[in-house]
Order: structure tokens, then C-alpha cells, then sequence
């Protein structure tokens, strides 16, 4: 949303957002090494979209932060004597239909959302009145 002026620092997210600095650290060192981001250091300094956000998919960051899109969890099987589960047909074809709806929703979808735009713009306010 704040591309648009260069570089974004960590700093900024972690105030507009409310998620610590050392969280938001190792979630863009992730997205760095997925090409998501691209970092410019020095004095206004940050991070970019390593890609036009009308070609970066939500499924795209969540898998690379790392963070499954799976509803069943398929690592049950640690005694040796895992029986799959009656329905765990139907959680797979859920959790496929969860990243093929994440895999259609673009950055730039979600920032033409008026909602997000609304907060965008509610978030940037309180942080211009904070710093008066």
C-alpha cells in the first residue's frame, strides 16, 4: 500500500500492523529468499515487491513464510500406527480448495478492497497523530 514511496521499513509495518519487529524480520527474510521482497539498505532503506502485486498471489506468501494451507494435519503418523482418518479425504480436498481460492487472490486484489484501503488509510492516520 505504501510502495508507492519507495522502500517500506520494518519499522513502519511493525507500528502500522502491531506485529513485533523481530517477527516481521524473520518473515521477510523469508520472503526475500522466495523473491517476494527485494531489500534496499542505507538511509531509506526497506523493503519492496520483488514483483508487480498484481502478479504476487496470497497462497505465493503464505507458502513462503512457510505457512501451510492444510486443514488436515498429515503429519499424525509419529507412533508408526497411523490409520488414516474417514474424513481426511475431505480435509485434503478442502485444504486444496483453500490454496486454489488463495492462489486466485492477487496483492493488488487486496488493495483495491475498500476495506483495506480504509484501514490503510485509518492505520496512517493514527501513526501522523501519534508523532504530533
Amino acid at each position: 500500500m505504501h510502495s508507492d514511496q519507495g522502500p517500506v521499513s520494518l519499522a513502519d509495518i511493525s507500528v502500522r500492523q502491531g506485529i513485533s519487529l523481530s517477527y516481521l524480520e524473520q518473515l521477510f527474510a523469508k520472503m526475500r529468499r522466495n523473491n517476494l521482497v527485494v531489500s534496499t539498505r542505507g538511509p531509506g532503506g526497506g523493503y519492496s515487491l520483488g514483483a508487480s502485486p498484481d502478479q504476487v498471489c496470497i497462497a505465493d506468501v503464505i507458502n513462503a513464510v512457510d505457512e501451510e494451507l492444510q486443514v488436515a494435519d498429515r503429519d499424525m503418523n509419529t507412533s508408526g500406527r497411523y490409520e488414516p482418518c474417514l474424513t481426511e479425504q475431505l480435509w485434503e480436498e478442502l485444504s486444496a480448495e483453500i490454496e486454489n481460492f488463495l492462489t486466485q487472490i492477487s496483492l493488488a486484489d487486496m488493495m483495491n478492497k475498500d476495506e483495506v484501503r480504509e484501514l490503510s488509510r485509518a492505520h496512517d492516520l493514527r501513526q501522523r497523530n501519534n508523532r504530533l
